[in-house]
């Protein structure tokens, strides 16, 4: 089709890309998915996108299409773990990161950021509480720089703890709802870090890809956030699966809470969460 349109995904392998590329496969478009499998599945490729494999530091010699848009996932994302991997983070949220910002400058293509809402955690300070913290927070600091300097055609996200299917619940990579729901089944009590009354918003991945959608038609800079304002507490969210409930000793970079700001997100990309966190784990008849 000649005038269908390129769309890159970051990160196309893992939990949120592969979502957002069977989405935009859906909507029409032609998907080019770059990951480097560090935390992306093979299993997670959809029907209908392109896989290429490797690092976010080389793809300007991996894709040499002009995209456009470029949806920005294939990051280190996990916050308490990066205090022992510091190395692959920099690796992939500094040096990765720049590349993808200066592929998107010279092929003059627009990007669409997932930043991290650990920017906004405990009144602003969240943004230095862990490695992976500190890079979100610089990166979105970053792409709005790249946008003044260089003309580039930018919209930033923020996630707030994305659930759903084909999540991962081990324990380096994996997301707490994953992390329970595999606990459950295998008849483990479920491990709650002290205090237990550090509060979450939980956002299904198929809102999560509605958002990212909406800011590539039609988002124009920063503050696109993307959760649903129902916070719980850790501790609320294991009583939801039911079972043993064994606390643990808390440990650096666990946010005490988070604020949810969807107000851009609706008016100018009319966005809202549909899904509620109770009737997935309902659903997912543990």
């Amino acid at each position: 089709m000649q005038d269908q349109k390129l769309a890159v995904v970051t990160g196309g392998a893992g939990f949120i890309g592969s979502h957002l590329c069977e989405r935009l496969v859906k909507e029409g478009y032609r998907v080019i998915s770059l990951d480097n499998y560090s935390t992306g599945l093979k299993e997670n490729h959809v029907e209908g996108a392109e896989y290429r494999e490797g690092h976010t530091k080389d793809i300007a010699s991996l894709i040499t299409e002009t995209p456009d848009l470029v949806f920005h996932l294939g990051e280190y994302a996990r916050a308490e773990q990066s205090f022992h991997n510091i190395e692959q983070v920099l690796d992939s949220n500094v040096l990765g990161t720049m590349a993808v910002l200066e592929f998107v400058r010279k092929m003059k293509t627009k990007l669409v950021y997932a930043g991290s809402s650990t920017k906004f955690a405990d009144g602003g300070l969240g943004k230095d509480q862990s490695p992976y913290a500190w890079t979100k927070s610089s990166n979105t600091n970053l792409v709005q720089r790249y946008g003044d300097w260089y003309g580039v055609n930018y919209a930033i996200t923020y996630f707030y703890n994305v659930y759903g299917p084909r999540e991962r619940g081990d324990t380096d990579t994996g997301t707490v709802i994953a992390i329970f729901a595999d606990k459950v089944k295998n008849g483990e009590a479920l491990t709650v870090r002290k205090p237990g009354t550090q509060k979450r918003n939980f956002t299904h991945v198929d809102d999560i890809v509605e958002g990212l959608l909406l800011a590539g038609q039609k988002g124009d800079g920063d503050e696109y956030g993307l959760g649903n304002p129902k916070a719980y507490s850790v501790l609320e969210l294991a009583e939801m699966f039911g079972g043993n409930i064994e606390m643990l000793e808390e440990r650096p970079g666990n946010r005490m809470n988070s604020e949810v700001d969807i107000r851009r997100a609706a008016l100018e990309l009319g966005w809202k969460p549909k899904r509620e966190l109770k009737d997935y784990i309902d659903s997912l008849n543990l």
